[in-house]
């Protein structure tokens, strides 16, 4: 399932209520969101994003979050 932004006019309550809910139903459905909420992104087993360090050429970062608080955490 792919939203975008659906927990920008949420606050903060109901977006945990998201999250939850996400989180309920990731066992049988995929989710893509696109977000800007620090909630939403902590609850994320992966990101993605996408930089331009240098004009005009644009670079598509991915983070698998659960492997970087296990390095994050090894120090």
């Amino acid at each position: 399932m792919y939203v975008d932004e659906v927990d920008a006019p949420l606050d903060d309550a109901n977006v945990t209520r998201f999250c939850n809910l996400v989180e309920e139903m990731s066992d049988r459905v995929q989710f893509i969101f696109i977000t800007h909420n620090k909630i939403s992104m902590e609850a994320s087993d992966h990101l993605m994003g996408i930089t331009m360090q240098e004009a005009g050429v644009s670079r598509l970062v991915s983070v698998d979050v659960n492997e970087a608080l296990e390095l994050a955490n090894s120090d």
